[in-house]
C-alpha cells in the first residue's frame, strides 16, 4: 500500500515542486511505482513532465468536484512507473466549492483510497496556502516533507506551518507527521548556507528529522520544466540530478529501517 506523502510549504520559491517532480522520478527510476497528485492551481508539476494542463480533461479539480474518479484523471508519464494526476487553473476556485461541502476535508482522501494498493509512493504537491486544498492534502497524506530554502529568512512562518499541521491532527484527528525537513538551494561554500543549515537543525532538533541530503543551487533543476521533463531525464549528470537520486536512496532507507515511520 502507498504512503501518501505532502509536500508542503506555505512560502513560494522553496523547491516544493521541483521535490515533488524529481524525488517522484528518482523513485521510480529505483523501480518504485509512483502517482503525483497536482494539487497546486498553478499546475506547475503537471507541466514539469511534459504534459499539456489546459488539454487534460479530467484533473484533479474534477475529481475533487465529484465530475471523475481519480482512476480517470490518472496520466501514464514517459518514465517507466511514474504517474500523475494533472491540475490547471480550474482548480483555483475549487476551494469555495468544496468549503460549501459536508465533510469537504476528507475528499482529497476519500478520493486516494481506490489508487493506494497500486503505488509505493503518492506525492501530493501542496499549494503554497493554508486553506481548504491543504486542509484536504493534510488530511489525505500519511506524512510529510518540508522543504526549506536556504536564505537568510528560511525558517520565517515555520511555526504557523507547524501549528497548522498540528491543528489537522488535532481538530479532525487525522495526523500527518513529519517525514523530513528538506534544505534546498544549498550552497555549502557559503556562509550564508552553512548558518541555514545549522539554524535548521537545531530549531527542529532531535524532534523532526532532517535530511542528510540537501538540494543545491542548480541551473539546470531550473532550465529542465521549460523542456517538460524532470532535471534527472533532462541532465542526469547534473548536481541536481544527482542530489534527488540520493535524497531517494535517503529515503528509501529511512523505510526500510523503519526509522521515520
Amino acid at each position: 500500500m502507498a504512503e501518501i506523502i505532502a509536500i508542503l510549504n506555505q512560502k513560494g520559491g522553496c523547491g516544493k515542486t521541483t521535490t515533488a517532480v524529481n524525488l517522484a522520478s528518482a523513485l521510480a527510476l529505483y523501480g518504485k511505482q509512483v502517482l503525483v497528485i497536482d494539487m497546486d492551481p498553478q499546475g506547475n508539476a503537471t507541466t514539469g513532465f511534459g504534459v499539456e494542463k489546459n488539454e487534460v480533461t479530467n484533473t484533479i479539480y474534477s475529481v475533487l468536484t465529484g465530475e471523475s474518479t481519480i482512476n480517470d484523471a490518472v496520466i501514464n508519464t514517459d518514465i517507466p512507473g511514474l504517474d500523475v494526476v494533472a491540475s490547471n487553473i480550474a482548480l483555483s476556485g475549487a476551494e469555495i466549492e468544496l468549503s460549501k461541502e459536508v465533510g469537504y476535508h476528507t475528499i482529497l482522501e476519500l478520493a486516494t483510497e481506490t489508487i493506494t494498493d497500486e503505488y509505493d509512493y503518492i506525492f501530493i504537491d501542496v499549494p503554497p496556502s493554508l486553506g481548504i486544498l491543504t486542509i484536504n492534502c493534510l488530511v489525505a497524506a500519511d506524512s510529510v516533507i518540508i522543504p526549506i530554502q536556504a536564505e537568510f529568512y528560511a525558517l520565517e512562518g515555520m511555526a504557523d506551518l507547524l501549528e497548522a499541521i498540528q491543528l489537522v491532527e488535532t481538530r479532525l484527528k487525522s495526523p500527518s507527521p513529519i517525514k523530513g525537513i528538506l534544505l534546498t538551494l544549498y550552497d555549502s561554500r557559503t556562509r550564508l548556507g552553512r548558518d541555514v543549515y545549522s539554524n535548521v537543525k537545531e530549531y527542529f532538533g532531535i524532534s523532526e528529522h532532517v535530511f542528510k541530503t540537501t538540494i543545491p543551487r542548480n541551473i539546470t533543476l531550473a532550465e529542465a520544466p521549460s523542456h517538460g521533463k524532470p532535471c534527472i531525464i533532462y541532465d542526469e549528470e547534473s548536481s541536481g540530478s544527482q542530489a534527488y537520486i540520493n535524497l531517494a536512496k535517503e529515503l528509501i532507507r529511512l523505510d526500510e529501517s523503519g526509522d521515520n515511520k
